[in-house]
């Protein structure tokens, strides 16, 4: 029942069968309902016979719900965003920090979360610190022993972008709470394609743009406040849409109304019709199919690549495989990699290039035919270094 499921999801992406795709770690393709969304919207605009603005909050607030309940979240705890960075940034700077404070990001964290921590660390005077990692991965040996008594912040991936290594949040939560640490996690590359559970993680802060996995637009995304740390942050920034207008925008002379006590309050004002429409279409595809059975349909697609990869020895695995740290994210390298990465491109086959290894991104519209077709063009690559010049 589930492989019809899934076939009828593939053929609502005009790209199946025609280009391999494997880059939604980058950014995820569109399915027809979400070009249906957004054209739909455009001519909306074009005729402009009616107001669709409270159409769009609508769907805005349905999608605080639908993010909220696929990772364990309520509603108000859900706030709409423009990326993963809108979401880090309000930890960064409204969390309750004070000078000298120490925040800890890995040596192989993704710039969002560098880039971010660094311009509070300098605005607001706290001290950002380096975890050592190991074998290319967060460890948590190493994030416990730089613990210091300053130590408040720990800003983490979910998923690191470029081996897939998922992160053991659980543990990783256990030492944060113990240690009374705010963790504050980049979700964007296990959105989607891991089952997660903020609050059973103990999670403070988790932000993720929906461009990559979640097949939405760019420019578009979500974040998730616990309710414990929601009420002790400071506002970085607000908007006219941090309040109740209860959609009476007919009497806008009301400057005391109270700002919401959900994570709306943070929310700034009014976002993209298109990207709002197009991230509601493609949000449905995950209530539908379910993130654990979207989770099961990839590995088992990675397996059968992996399996060849490791029968074949011009190639080598540099992600990880146990269960605990797997993800959707699946890479290898080779010597000539640069010359694979264009020979791939040349056939159609998307993949990324990053940190010295080929990155397979595989998701719910690829099927085995995608997979084989790969390992036909990696054996024929392979082949054509092992087999000897003519004299």
């Amino acid at each position: 029942m589930l492989e019809k499921e899934f076939q009828k999801a593939r053929s609502l992406f005009p790209h199946a069968g025609k280009v391999v795709y494997f880059n939604s770690a980058s950014f995820g393709p569109f399915c027809q309902p979400v070009r249906e969304a957004i054209e739909q919207n455009l001519q909306t605009r074009v005729e402009a016979a009616i107001d669709d603005t409270p159409g769009v909050m609508n769907v805005q607030n349905e999608l605080r719900g639908d993010y909220a309940g696929l990772i364990g979240a309520s509603p108000r705890q859900v706030g709409i965003g423009m990326n993963t960075s809108f979401g880090l940034n309000i930890a960064a700077f409204g969390l309750p920090l004070k000078p000298g404070d120490e925040v800890l990001v890995s040596d192989v964290e993704f710039p969002a979360q560098v880039y971010t921590w660094r311009a509070a660390a300098q605005e607001r005077r706290l001290k950002l610190t380096f975890v050592e990692s190991n074998k290319r991965r967060f460890d948590i040996d190493s994030f416990e022993r730089a613990l210091t008594d300053r130590s408040k912040v720990l800003a983490l991936s979910f998923v690191q972008y470029f081996n897939g290594y998922k992160n053991d949040l659980a543990a990783i939560s256990e030492v944060c709470q113990r240690r009374d640490i705010f963790l504050v996690v980049d979700g964007i590359q296990g959105m989607g394609v891991e089952p997660i559970d903020v609050k059973a993680l103990g999670m403070d802060v988790f932000s993720s743009g929906c461009q990559k996995w979640m097949l939405g637009p760019q420019g578009c995304g979500f974040f998730y406040l616990a309710d414990q740390v929601r009420d002790r942050l400071s506002h970085p920034f607000m908007g006219w849409l941090g309040v109740d207008w209860k959609m009476n925008f007919t009497d806008l002379f009301k400057f005391d109304l109270p700002y919401f006590d959900s994570a709306r309050r943070f929310e700034m004002g009014y976002y993209v019709a298109l990207n709002i429409l197009g991230m509601k279409a493609s949000v449905e595809l995950f209530k539908t199919l379910g993130i654990e059975n979207i989770q099961h349909h990839n590995y088992a697609l990675i397996d059968r690549l992996a399996d060849y990869i490791r029968g074949n020895d011009f190639y080598t695995i540099t992600s990880f495989m146990e269960p605990r740290h797997r993800s959707s994210i699946f890479s290898f390298t080779c010597g000539p990699l640069e010359k694979l990465f264009r020979r791939l491109a040349d056939e159609r086959s998307v993949v990324a290039q990053r940190e010295g290894s080929i990155r397979v991104s595989v998701h719910l519209f690829n099927d085995e035919s995608d997979i084989d077709r790969l390992i036909s063009a990696l054996d024929d690559f392979s082949g054509s270094y092992r087999r000897p010049r003519s004299s």
